[in-house]
């Protein structure tokens, strides 16, 4: 039996947030959800499609007795939201996050959250879509799907039982990473090919003939550029917040373009076709989680 809530608010009632609150409802394992946001139209949405109960209008008077909340906005408006429960937090109230970059997550809940830091259990859910908003919320969203939790030395068992169970009654599959860590693997396999389809797009769309390239792409421009359709204000919150790891995969990936453009340039087809065998062998064998 999964862990019951009695009551969990959520700051951010789109994708991620909406789908976190429809999976607990399906798994009975939440009893009221609670949701604030930034556009009174998202939240009065959220609630007539039936993700939240109701509006949040007071945060002292609903996080006090929260059992959970789950931060669901852009990392960059988290600091933000952890300055304004933190003097509200109840005793037993527990903290956890969807954020897709952790290092930078867990620094400002460290500076916001002060002696209540052990309330927070940071968390990455490697779920989403291109669409954002409330309508684009799923039950099964998280359904087989890793969640990353990133614990901190001050979380206790009983907490980090109580976020797992959470996260595991929407379905989801639990591992456990560093922050740093987190950030170095979520640098090179999902924020720099965000990145790249951004940058693909951008280059076709400012040239003088786009219009006439676009309508020539199919399934390979089609797949490649998917995620270009991702929020902007997200990724340019990822990006900022991963400056670092991902200046480091951007040069390599340079790097490696780098040995392509010299193998066209030397009419190596010998060496294009090793490269795009290991390619294709590693693709063909690759098993998503």
């Amino acid at each position: 039996m999964p862990l019951s809530f009695r009551k969990v608010v959520i700051f951010g009632t789109g994708l991620i947030g909406g789908s976190f609150a429809l999976a607990l409802r399906r798994a009975d394992a939440v009893a009221e959800v609670v949701g604030f946001g930034r556009s009174s139209a998202t939240l009065k949405q959220a609630a007539k499609l039936g993700i939240i109960d109701r509006i949040g209008e007071d945060i002292a008077d609903e996080v006090g007795d929260a059992d959970l909340i789950l931060l669901a906005t852009p990392v960059a408006q988290m600091a933000d939201i952890f300055v304004r429960i933190a003097p509200h937090l109840g005793a037993n109230t527990l903290i956890t996050d969807g954020g897709s970059t952790k290092s930078d997550v867990v620094a400002v809940a460290r500076a916001n959250l002060g002696d209540r830091i052990a309330q927070f259990v940071p968390a990455h859910p490697i779920a989403g879509a291109e669409q954002s908003g409330p309508a684009a919320a799923l039950e099964d969203l998280y359904q087989g799907k890793r969640v990353v939790l990133t614990p901190l030395p001050e979380n206790s068992t009983e907490s980090l039982i109580r976020v797992c169970g959470a996260w595991e009654a929407c379905g989801a599959v639990i591992s456990q990473l560093t922050p740093e860590e987190h950030d170095a693997v979520f640098a090179a396999v999902s924020h720099l090919p965000h990145l790249l389809s951004f940058a693909l797009v951008h280059d076709i769309a400012q040239r003088d003939n786009s219009e006439q390239l676009l309508s020539f792409a199919a399934s390979g421009f089609r797949d490649f550029t998917r995620i270009a359709a991702s929020s902007p204000e997200m990724w340019r919150d990822i990006c900022m917040a991963n400056r670092e790891a991902l200046l480091r995969e951007v040069k390599l990936y340079a790097d490696e373009l780098y040995v392509l453009y010299q193998a066209l340039e030397n009419s190596d087809a010998s060496r294009l076709e090793e490269i795009f065998q290991l390619s294709s062998d590693v693709r063909g064998n690759w098993n998503q989680q």
